[in-house]
């Protein structure tokens, strides 16, 4: 029988499916998949280690239902792209607060949260503001708080991993800035193995954020032209001026809300190298970044 019974939210992302489909193989853990629409019910994996529930945020009660007899929440629901109607604020950091705060009344022990490498609440980047606004709540909440950092993830589920192919299978494609920004990509699965860890994790530190990247540094465009290669194509990798996407976006936003924005440009042309990589820390161990390409060229 399971012993650990987890909630995870934002259960039909990426993330989330790998979770509920390793749990789903394992007898030492349960999970309830939390969403928040009826729909997204069939997108989840399914096993008898697996409950399911529907919970919108600002409803505080089917939130704490979904919780009852829950140890430890996994909370990986969060935006890039903003919409008419969802917002850094709404969708990054009021979630998260009423999520702290149902876990907090329903006697949540810990609260690992999928964050971002660059969150700081002093940011003037509203992506980056946002996601550190969402570690203070979860770090400084009357439980046991994590927070992982995650640079671009890959994997054949991964929106990350389906642009790389599209892109390398082009004949010729424009990147921001040359594609000159250091990535440090990280496969879906180590993310999970990290996740697993800080779960399992006896006496979780109060308050513990960790930068979480891949084993091999690379350009976005020396990513792409590896890519290539494996996919067995010649790609043409041009520029597009960082000022000029920021000024298109700029005026794009005057006639619609969210979509690609200046914000959204500034993370995706980010540097993702960090000071200090949580592999160590979490005690995994990562996979080579030759490998995880490959899982998408045999995807």
């Amino acid at each position: 029988m399971p012993t650990t019974r987890i909630a995870i939210t934002g259960a039909n992302s990426a993330v989330g499916n790998v979770l509920l489909t390793e749990i789903a193989n394992t007898t030492d853990t349960s999970a309830v998949a939390i969403v928040r629409r009826e729909g997204a019910l069939e997108e989840l994996p399914t096993g008898s280690s697996v409950t399911t529930a529907v919970a919108r945020y600002e409803d505080g009660a089917a939130l704490r239902a979904a919780l009852d007899g829950v140890s430890c929440v996994v909370h990986l629901a969060g935006i890039l792209f903003e919409s008419r109607t969802t917002t850094y604020q709404s969708a990054n950091v009021e979630t998260t607060q009423a999520l702290v705060e149902a876990a907090t009344d329903t006697g949540v022990r810990h609260l690992v949260f999928i964050s971002s490498i660059g969150a700081d609440p002093a940011s003037p980047n509203g992506y980056f503001r946002s996601k550190g606004v969402a570690e203070a709540l979860v770090t400084g909440a009357d439980l046991a708080g994590t927070a992982i950092r995650t640079p671009l993830l890959l994997g054949p589920e991964t929106a990350g991993g389906r642009a790389l192919v599209r892109t390398a299978s082009q004949g010729s494609t424009k990147t921001l800035g040359g594609g000159t920004h250091t990535l440090r990509p990280l496969d879906i699965d180590d993310l999970s193995a990290a996740i697993f860890a800080a779960v399992a994790q006896d006496q979780p530190a109060d308050r513990s954020v960790h930068d979480l990247v891949g084993p091999t540094g690379v350009t976005y465009r020396g990513l792409i032209e590896q890519m290539a290669n494996l996919l067995g194509k010649d790609v043409s990798v041009g520029s597009t001026p960082i000022w000029l996407a920021k000024l298109g976006a700029g005026a794009a936003g005057l006639f619609r809300q969210g979509g690609m924005t200046p914000d959204v440009i500034d993370v995706i042309t980010s540097s993702e190298d960090v000071p200090h990589n949580a592999d160590g820390d979490l005690d995994i161990m990562l996979t080579p970044l030759a490998n995880t390409l490959q899982k998408l060229v045999q995807a």
